[in-house]
């Protein structure tokens, strides 16, 4: 395949991107959210110059030499952006065989069990129960994951005694027949979340996200070995040096690779093979209703050592307004607490028309 034009629709928040082949046959993927517009001019400027005109046959090789050719960048913006690329790219390939992206990673199109994941910490423990409760009564969650201490918070939580008055407050609401995941997002020192790790498993907790900062693998793995519950991490590293790291330590029991984050399919796969090889499961990070969702359901309906379930926002308008009117029709239903990938070819979505119209357009094309 040699790939004519890369083109990119994009705000601030979201960056969609199409390719089109030497053959006319076009595919769309997505650069990471967040700061999108950036990442967009990072994909024109270091990631199109080595992907226009060339023979693409080895995914990973290629993406491989973009890195060797940008080594100077060896960091998260430069894989936000291949990310489009290589989404694009497997989009393509499937709309060519007639197959979801599922069937050509060896899956199959069907369900998947989700969970339903909350990002606030400005909600009351009181409000975040009768939220899940009337979740699980509307669409069927058994599973839900809540926030404890401070995104980096160097010990302290949102509002004093917060953590401690949530875990209970959501066990009694939900627990019964129901998983409970909490994320800590870095908040806590070694000793600070091991502490509250034993509050999670007194009430039945089965899932410990990111208890201290990401970057310190020492120290999660120290909260790793001192609980039962499993302890998870991975979202933010995008370095395969440091996942192969991660994983041979055994700083985690589960890893969560973000698709958009590490780059996209290709370069996650790695470190899904890296996690089966150490009997580790998968439970991808996914916060957002952009495309990344979309992947990790195709992602999860392929691997052998996919965990649980999946993760699925329960955020609208009020938390993320940019997430609306991006598909011509949402592929996101919840039926029994369940999201399904469908037999459509590709990704199986389309982007909304009017959405291309309002964004910023930007275009690299072979010469």
């Amino acid at each position: 395949m040699k790939i004519k034009r890369i083109e990119t629709f994009c705000n601030r928040h979201v960056g969609f991107v199409r390719i089109t082949d030497e053959t006319g046959a076009t595919g769309w993927g997505q650069v990471s959210a967040y700061h999108s517009d950036i990442t967009s001019e990072v994909l024109h400027r270091q990631v199109a110059p080595y992907s226009l005109g060339t023979e693409i046959v080895d995914l990973d090789d290629h993406l491989d030499r973009i890195f060797e050719r940008e080594h100077k960048f060896p960091g998260s913006y430069l894989y936000r952006a291949m990310c489009g690329l290589d989404t694009a790219i497997w989009d393509l390939r499937g709309k060519k065989a007639g197959k979801p992206v599922a069937a050509l990673l060896g899956g199959s199109a069907g369900p998947l069990r989700a969970y339903a994941s909350s990002m606030k910490r400005d909600i009351t423990p009181a409000d975040e129960a009768e939220r899940f409760r009337r979740l699980r009564g509307e669409y069927g969650f058994d599973a839900f994951k809540f926030r404890v201490g401070a995104e980096c918070g160097r010990n302290e939580d949102e509002w004093p005694g917060r953590t401690e008055e949530i875990i209970p407050t959501i066990a009694r609401a939900v627990g019964e027949g129901a998983d409970l995941l909490a994320d800590a997002n870095s908040c806590y020192s070694p000793a600070r979340a091991i502490e509250v790790g034993r509050i999670m498993q007194d009430n039945g907790l089965v899932h410990y996200e990111e208890p201290c900062p990401y970057w310190q693998l020492e120290q999660t793995k120290q909260v790793t070995e001192a609980l039962d519950i499993d302890v998870t991490g991975g979202e933010q590293d995008c370095d395969l040096a440091i996942w192969r790291r991660m994983i041979e330590m055994r700083a985690v029991d589960i890893v969560q690779p973000d698709i958009c984050y590490l780059g996209g399919i290709s370069r996650t796969l790695r470190v899904v093979r890296m996690a089966e090889a150490a009997g580790l499961p998968v439970t991808p990070h996914a916060a957002n209703l952009s495309m990344v969702t979309l992947f990790t359901m195709h992602l999860l309906r392929a691997i052998p050592n996919g965990g649980k379930y999946l993760e699925f926002s329960i955020e609208g308008e009020d938390y993320y307004p940019w997430q609306d009117g991006l598909f011509r029709k949402s592929p996101y239903a919840i039926v029994d607490g369940k999201a399904t990938v469908t037999e459509e070819p590709g990704w199986g979505v389309e982007i909304d028309p009017e959405w291309l119209a309002r964004s910023s357009y930007q275009m690299s094309e072979a010469n």
